[in-house]
């Protein structure tokens, strides 16, 4: 029999506290016993989770008016300068932004980190004044509980399937991979395999603009598709794969209500500053097609090795690997064993995929099905000089 649920038949049993959920991980044992079919007909919502640097962050504030009022064209926080080309009293924030006076120590992330935990944050602002905002210069300290709106806004964040990095030079590289070693001396991955959520529903069946997840430790929505949004598929020629890379996701969220536990700062020596973001995704088991796709193991994802040395926006790949074998530590390319490590975590997105599972049995998380889908396709355009 082919099971077909709708949103409003899951969210009522949610209501009801009668949802059957499982984690992504939890769900490819329970299909491996059983079968697809089976499973389908027990489960209604599977959740994925991500936890890593995600550095097109950023947040939008809004600090209220002083008096006089002012109009600010030049904003810093702590030190970070932010954008102020929105209204009088408006910002953005990004997270990547570097400090005056600290560099590549602290930046836009850390100010958002100090932001959550409550602390005090020095607000400069500078404006050329005009007959309705007379003052021309305010320095404040404000928190999160003194200032109107604080809106966590990632243009592109959640990142379906990111390249492996190896540095075959033979000189140590910095970057936002991390630290790449010479000589292929060790190899950077930065994506949760069987448990990243756009690994879960790579043809984006359920997820979509307007989408209720998890962000940053409470709930929020995806805006909109990510920036840099190129959907790709192929096939691994060696194991007949399928794979999947190229989705992002937009994502807002009310920053005041987010915890230091899933936004955290990160410094990358020598390249800057990112933000550490944790994401996860309900996917409500619609049909049998769904439970394919989110019952798919580490084993069965693969992703490309890419030589980061070569200065070229095109680098040359080294071949394809799982996630099996990199969260076993060690992979071979070219006939050479490599040790592996990843900048996100594995361990934190199974906490997110585990808490957002307890929310939903709770009743305290319901299903918003989207508004529009994500586009299947996308093209990624390099920056060219026009005549």
């Amino acid at each position: 029999m082919n099971i077909k649920r709708t949103y409003q038949e899951i969210n009522n049993k949610i209501k009801k506290g009668e949802a059957i959920v499982a984690t992504a991980e939890e769900i490819i044992s329970m299909v491996e016993e059983k079968g697809i079919k089976k499973v389908t007909q027990e489960i209604d919502v599977v959740t994925t989770g991500t936890f890593g640097p995600m550095c097109s962050s950023g947040a939008i504030l809004n600090f209220g008016h002083s008096d006089p009022p002012i109009k600010m064209q030049k904003i810093w926080l702590n030190d970070v300068e932010a954008y102020a080309g929105l209204a009088a009293v408006d910002a953005y924030l990004g997270a990547t932004q570097l400090s005056e006076s600290q560099g590549m120590d602290y930046g836009g992330a850390h100010v958002i980190e100090d932001f959550i935990l409550g602390k005090k944050i020095k607000l400069k602002a500078l404006s050329y004044g005009t007959d309705c905002y007379p003052r021309k210069e305010i320095e404040v300290y404000i928190t999160k509980e003194s200032i109107n709106q604080a809106i966590l806004f990632n243009p592109r964040n959640s990142y379906q399937n990111y390249n492996v990095a190896i540095n075959t030079s033979e000189k140590k590289m910095y970057t936002y991979m991390g630290i790449l070693l010479p000589e292929m001396g060790n190899a950077n991955y930065s994506t949760s395999g069987q448990l990243s959520p756009l690994l879960k529903d790579p043809k984006f069946i359920t997820i979509g603009i307007g989408t209720r997840i998890f962000l940053g430790g409470t709930q929020g929505y995806i805006a909109w598709e990510g920036t840099q949004f190129c959907p790709q598929e192929s096939k691994d020629n060696k194991k007949g794969q399928q794979i999947y890379k190229g989705g992002t996701l937009a994502v807002i969220g009310n920053l005041k209500e987010m915890s230091t536990d899933y936004i955290r700062a990160a410094i990358f020596k020598n390249y800057g500053i990112s933000l550490m973001v944790g994401i996860g995704i309900p996917i409500p088991i619609l049909n049998d097609e769904v439970m394919k796709y989110v019952s798919v193991k580490d084993e069965e994802i693969f992703t490309e090795v890419i030589n980061s040395s070569v200065p070229h926006l095109s680098r040359p790949s080294l071949g394809w690997v799982n996630y099996k074998q990199l969260r076993e530590g060690k992979i071979n390319i070219q006939g050479k064993e490599i040790p592996t490590s990843s900048l996100s975590s594995y361990a934190k997105a199974r906490e997110i995929a585990q808490k957002l599972k307890d929310e939903i049995i709770k009743g305290k998380f319901f299903l918003q099905e989207p508004i529009q889908k994500l586009p299947q396709k996308g093209e990624f355009k390099p920056l060219k000089g026009i005549n």
